[in-house]
């Protein structure tokens, strides 16, 4: 059977830095740093609303996130600034290398999904504002189970909704908490490591794949077919 590839969204096919030229616009030097601890907040707030049982959608999370940093930074954006950066997050844009290496791939005859922490329906605007849906045979979100990754039981629906039994099934993903999950729930995990400076946590539990770009990732994937 085809192998699957479970893509991570944010991180790994969409840019969540894409925001950045409007935050320097409103708030100048500061929006790098800002930029850096909105998404991670969005990802904190995201773990301890799982750990706590009490799941939102994660739009809500990237709302709060927002609130923080104004608030940690003394950027008193007003509502209408929020609000633009908050819209900006529905359309950010994908990274440079995705379009050709998802293409690339489902020729070679992946069966190839977006598997997120955002909703389907926030999911299916990304991809397709960002030209790249078409290249995914489904959409996965964890709304579903009420919780975010790593909780192993989102990796398990996953590879239930994705009709995985029987054949190999691997997560993408740029973010290491979640290759490390992905592994842990007896995926296979490709890790984008887009910087020289990204360091994965040191669990000991290691990658299947490290890559720095997905067109890495592409010949990654097919000598390991062929070695397999």
């Amino acid at each position: 059977m085809a192998t699957t590839l479970a893509f991570d969204v944010y991180g790994t096919l969409i840019d969540t830095q894409g925001v950045l030229s409007l935050l320097e616009m409103m708030i100048g030097e500061a929006a790098p740093a800002f930029s850096q601890t909105w998404r991670s907040k969005q990802l904190e707030y995201s773990f301890r609303r799982g750990l706590m049982r009490m799941y939102t959608d994660f739009s809500i999370c990237t709302r709060d996130a927002l609130e923080y940093c104004c608030q940690s930074y003394q950027q008193p954006l007003n509502d209408a600034q929020k609000k633009q950066l908050l819209e900006f997050y529905k359309e950010l844009p994908a990274f440079p290398d995705v379009r050709a290496a998802l293409a690339e791939l489902q020729q070679g005859g992946f069966r190839l999904f977006a598997f997120s922490n955002g909703s389907a329906a926030t999911v299916e605007t990304l991809l397709q504002h960002a030209g790249i849906r078409q290249y995914f045979e489904g959409v996965v979100s964890v709304e579903e189970q009420r919780s975010f990754k790593p909780d192993p039981g989102v990796y398990s629906y996953f590879q239930r909704e994705a009709v995985t039994s029987g054949s190999p099934a691997w997560l993408v993903s740029g973010n290491s908490f979640d290759v490390i999950g992905a592994i842990a729930s007896g995926m296979q995990a490709a890790w984008v490591s887009r910087s020289p400076d990204a360091v994965f946590d040191p669990w000991g539990i290691e990658p299947t794949l490290t890559v720095s770009d997905l067109a890495e990732l592409v010949k990654a994937l097919r000598d390991n077919l062929q070695h397999s």
